[in-house]
């Protein structure tokens, strides 16, 4: 595994508080909470590739089903 990038992050008090609740919700630190919600969001916007077989630590391997999103049980 890569090292992890390190970057000093300015940000607004009440996002951070914001921030804090959400991560302690999704049993996260608020680093992680970030981290995820960067992943996601770069995902979605169609900016993060993704590599045969890689290892996503949000989700397990690059290759299941995209699940809750648009599929499911129910449906069609």
């Amino acid at each position: 595994m890569a090292a992890k990038k390190r970057f000093l992050l300015r940000i607004d008090p009440r996002l951070w508080a914001a921030l804090e609740r959400w991560a302690a919700d999704d049993l996260r630190s608020v680093n992680g909470q970030i981290e995820y919600l960067l992943t996601q969001a770069a995902r979605r916007a169609g900016r993060l590739g993704r590599e045969a077989g890689a290892e996503d630590p949000y989700r397990g391997s690059a290759d299941a089903d995209e699940e809750g999103e648009g599929g499911g049980e129910g449906e069609g």
